[in-house]
């Protein structure tokens, strides 16, 4: 089991620990529903250092980089970040991940922290061209600052405008004392905010800082139970839960991040997919009597034919109601689609709705 350079921190703050991705993460403090809403009202910060990082760089940084992902890396220009996917030789997806361009011939790539060993052997296989890859995962920590009293409670702790950097852009600067810390506004919350990219000797450091900085707005340490229930509410996929090697880009509803301007890995199947139509499609849908969805619950239809599965469910603590996201066979996809989820015994009535769940 890996520890971050803030486990000991988290482990004295009374955190409840638990393995995650070969990592031992707080997944909460306070609890779940707390923490939350310090991040939708006000600010909370997240030691998500488990995250992977690789740096792609040279002159063929950019044609491995094309040809391993969905969306279109051409349209990058340095400072900004662009969400895409990886699809498999089989129609999946090999991980989710966010690429940032540095230079023209400089990208970082940020993955899922189950997915690391995987992703570095798959880029790999196919770095035919003899782009430069490096691993940078273990020299790094990331602290995810969410909320919307960000701005005004970090600014103190750089001389970088962070009202000025938009969402999907970054800057490199100082923070907290940190050199050459990427500040990101690539949040996972929905409630704005940065992600905060520093060398491992500056973690502590950083994570104290922003603590300080951020005491007279309400800040608090925030858990991995948060992070999901947040991400949930703005209906964002979870890799291993709502997207994973058997599920398609086009069926997860991440066409927008699909794009057939380039050849790509599969991307012809793809196409051809997105053309005819999904026989499936990933949906948001929420309980319309009393119960909690699960993953792995059936979806059924009226007549209690099983029409799809549920790969997120939680009771939404900022709607109060009980919220999912699921596979559905394409005709139960259309929004006010009535379908049942089946909880333990009994049959639920739900309905399908467009994330996101929360409208802020």
């Amino acid at each position: 089991m890996k520890n971050t350079q803030l486990t000991h921190i988290h482990e004295e703050l009374g955190a409840k620990m638990v393995p995650f991705a070969g990592y031992n993460m707080p997944v909460s403090y306070e609890g779940v529903n707390i923490e939350h809403e310090t991040v939708r009202e006000k600010l909370g910060v997240f030691d998500v250092s488990h995250m992977g990082e690789f740096l792609v760089s040279g002159p063929e940084a950019l044609n491995l980089i094309q040809k391993i992902s969905s969306n279109d890396a051409a349209k990058l220009i340095d400072g900004k970040a662009q969400y895409t996917c990886m699809p498999n030789a089989d129609g999946g997806i090999v991980d989710d991940l966010i690429i940032y361009r540095m230079n023209e011939e400089k990208y970082l790539l940020v993955v899922n922290a189950s997915n690391i060993d995987k992703d570095w052997n798959w880029i790999s296989q196919h770095n035919t061209m003899g782009a430069d890859l490096k691993d940078v995962s273990d020299d790094y920590s990331l602290l995810a600052i969410q909320g919307p009293k960000a701005v005004e409670a970090m600014q103190a702790l750089t001389d970088i405008d962070l009202a000025e950097i938009k969402f999907y852009n970054f800057k490199i600067g100082d923070f907290a004392g940190a050199a050459h810390t990427i500040i990101s506004a690539t949040g996972y919350t929905g409630s704005g905010g940065f992600e905060i990219y520093v060398k491992n000797e500056f973690a502590e450091q950083v994570w104290k800082k922003v603590l300080e900085a951020g005491a007279d707005f309400g800040i608090k340490p925030i858990g991995l139970a948060a992070r999901d229930t947040l991400r949930l509410e703005m209906g964002f996929c979870l890799y291993g839960n709502d997207i994973d090697d058997t599920t398609s880009p086009i069926e997860a509803g991440l066409g927008w991040i699909t794009k057939f301007t380039k050849d790509f890995i599969n991307s012809e199947n793809l196409k051809k997919q997105k053309e005819e139509g999904p026989k499936r499609k990933l949906v948001g849908f929420e309980l319309t009597e009393r119960g909690i969805p699960r993953k792995d619950y059936v979806i059924a239809d009226a007549e209690g034919n099983e029409i799809g599965v549920v790969t997120s469910g939680t009771q939404s603590p900022s709607t109060g109601k009980a919220i999912g996201l699921g596979y559905v066979k394409t005709e139960f996809s259309k929004p006010e689609t009535e379908i049942f989820i089946q909880i333990r015994k009994k049959t639920i009535p739900a309905k399908v709705v467009k994330p996101p769940f929360y409208k802020g």
